[in-house]
């Protein structure tokens, strides 16, 4: 279970006390831990000024960010994401951009289904996943998995990389860009798995499932994918790997900026514009 955090109980007049005590300490040369440091920076409701929007440094990514709408295997909103905006670290904007460059040469964009996620989104996950009766959205996200087996299997677990800032969900899109159309709650949901034409009408070049899709033929070289879905995905995670990213191997859209600018702390500040910094100039 996700760790609960308590409120202080410290009185006023000790915690002036310490914070004078932290104070002496690190004009002292003292440096905080490196957990208290983690603690500190996770419990900010702003994001640090390293945090930028997506569409600030790269706008011609293309955006489909799938958590604050039902479509998603929870089939509801995802807490924390109150406006649909990919938010990640600056160094990783601009390698997103640099990637971007490669595939638009290529006749190709970048899509991003998912970015910055708070520390919340995550707990929404587990509680969700501990609600063994709520399968809505079983039949198109994990038609082959049981839902009590989601933990164990590895799909769902307490902390997520992408709570650092620098994961992203991605796949290709084939320009001119066609576009995807909503989703209806409530409609007939097809496997994540089944052939492309059959699929959610998603319009990322055929990538051998659907995104976040829990079954073994999301793994990047599963040998099971063939063909012209094979040769997209690694189309990916080659350009990807050049612009200094890390493919997870069980999930093909999945993506870690290898110099991380945050490798140890997860953040919970809430995905809108009014968490952020304003914008300023990256070069």
């Amino acid at each position: 279970m996700p760790q609960v955090k308590r409120r202080s109980r410290t009185r006023p007049s000790i915690r002036l006390l310490l914070a004078a005590l932290l104070g002496a300490a690190l004009a002292g040369g003292v440096q905080a831990s490196p957990a208290a440091a983690e603690t500190a920076a996770s419990e900010d409701p702003r994001a640090p000024r390293e945090f930028v929007a997506l569409a600030d440094v790269a706008p011609s990514i293309l955006q489909e960010i799938r958590y604050p709408t039902q479509h998603n295997f929870v089939g509801d909103p995802v807490a924390g994401y109150r406006q649909p905006m990919c938010v990640v670290t600056r160094d990783t904007a601009k390698a997103l951009r640099s990637a971007q460059h490669q595939f638009l040469r290529k006749g190709y964009t970048l899509k991003v289904y998912d970015c910055y996620r708070p520390q919340r989104a995550v707990d929404h996950f587990v509680r969700w996943a501990e609600d063994i009766e709520d399968e809505r959205m079983k039949d198109e996200f994990y038609p082959r998995v049981e839902k009590d087996r989601l933990f164990e299997d590895g799909y769902i677990a307490e902390k997520s990389g992408h709570s650092r800032g620098s994961t992203v969900d991605l796949t290709l899109v084939r320009l001119p860009a066609a576009p995807t159309r909503p989703y209806e709650p409530g409609e007939e949901l097809a496997p994540c798995f089944a052939e492309k034409s059959e699929r959610f009408p998603d319009n990322s070049i055929d990538m051998g499932t659907g995104f976040d899709c829990f079954d073994t033929l999301s793994h990047t070289d599963n040998p099971e994918v063939i063909g012209e879905q094979h040769a997209n995905r690694m189309l990916l995670k080659g350009t990807m790997e050049s612009a200094g990213f890390a493919n997870l191997p069980e999930e093909w859209w999945h993506f870690t900026l290898e110099d991380e600018t945050f490798p140890e702390t997860y953040f919970d500040f809430p995905v809108e514009r009014g968490a952020l910094h304003p914008p300023h100039h990256v070069g």
